[in-house]
């Protein structure tokens, strides 16, 4: 069996990492049209710098829940080849499911850990502050240096590989996702398609809840790892 596996913000706010947009539809404080865009960037890269700089170092300051652990055990279980594979796709920019161990990870909307390089275009892991403008570890370049985030007007990162496992996914399962932002919020219809059984666990009905087969609905440290046990219990 092939399992595709979508995580959204709602799967780390247990852990304290805030969630893509509040009710307010601010982005912690910011509206995502002065943060999250590559126009904003160039009208203001200071704002913009000092935004992922504090993102970037409150990440020390949290640690991967019992639902990032249970869909890490989930792979370490799970059969490769031979018909079966397990992709883990996250929207999220943090690293809590790779603290968990996951090796079959996809991060789709970029790493706060990570820098991209505007003039040579390296991505180079990263965890300092990139305010001061350091120069590029691979071309030595100040001044060039950007987080190597998927920004609104951005393609996605590994959309090639997300939609060849989707082709073949057997379960597709989207976890803490408001089902609002494509393409991911249109993977479960890509999913549907291929024959595949499709499963939402979210805090509460999402936007695309009605596109899934079945759909489960509370706090993700509870319905993820009674989940897994359920996937794991069956074979």
């Amino acid at each position: 069996m092939n399992i595709v596996i979508l995580t959204g913000a709602g799967i780390s706010a247990e852990s304290g990492v805030p969630t893509f947009r509040a009710a307010d539809g601010l982005w912690e404080g910011h509206r995502v049209e002065d943060v999250a865009t590559p126009q904003a960037f160039r009208r203001n890269p200071t704002l913009v710098q000092q935004f992922y700089d504090q993102r970037r170092a409150h990440l020390g300051q949290v640690v991967p829940n019992a639902a990032h652990h249970a869909l890490a055990r989930l792979e370490a279980a799970w059969p490769k080849g031979n018909g079966f594979d397990f992709l883990l796709v996250t929207q999220n920019v943090d690293d809590l499911h790779d603290r968990a161990g996951h090796n079959h990870l996809v991060h789709m909307h970029g790493e706060l850990n990570s820098a991209l390089c505007t003039r040579c275009g390296a991505a180079n892991p990263w965890r300092r502050p990139l305010l001061d403008n350091p120069p590029c570890p691979a071309c030595r370049q100040p001044g060039g240096l950007r987080p190597d985030i998927v920004w609104f007007g951005e393609m996605p990162y590994h959309m090639d590989r997300i939609e060849t496992a989707l082709a073949a996914a057997d379960l597709f399962v989207s976890i803490g996702t408001s089902g609002a932002v494509y393409p991911a919020a249109g993977f479960v219809a890509q999913a549907k398609a291929a024959g595949a059984h499709t499963l939402e666990l979210n805090l509460e009905p999402s936007a695309g809840t009605p596109l899934f087969d079945e759909a489960r609905h509370g706090p993700a440290t509870q319905l993820v790892p009674a989940w897994v046990e359920e996937v794991l219990a069956a074979g």
